[in-house]
């Protein structure tokens, strides 16, 4: 059974950090392409960041380009998202997806992420 399980989430301050953890399972973490996607309140979700199979490529959506840095621990089967210099936009449900952004065939649960002073 694929799992997708995310972890770090919280609220933080604008301009703070925080580092995400997508923990995955039942199925060889290595040979597929993985992404973060979020949707905040009241809109569609949308990709944020999408790195392959290997880690060598990567794309980020303009919003977070020098904010975001996506990375992956295969060793781990492990994907992250650090996210610094947060602002109050990025408030969302983030979730780790199998494949390319919103064209991932499994979603995790999502970890919630709140910009607020």
């Amino acid at each position: 059974e694929v799992q997708l399980v995310e972890s770090g989430g919280g609220l933080v301050q604008p301009g703070g950090s925080l580092r995400l953890s997508c923990a995955a399972s039942g199925f060889t973490f290595g040979n597929y392409d993985m992404s973060w996607v979020r949707q905040a309140p009241g809109k569609g979700p949308e990709w944020v960041s999408v790195i392959n199979s290997g880690g060598g490529s990567i794309y980020y959506r303009d919003s977070v380009k020098g904010r975001f840095t996506i990375s992956r621990d295969n060793a781990k089967n492990t994907l992250y998202l650090q996210m610094n210099s947060l602002k109050p936009e990025d408030t969302a449900v983030y979730r780790c997806t199998r494949g390319w952004g919103t064209s991932g065939d499994y979603w995790g649960q999502g970890a919630q992420v709140t910009v607020s002073s």
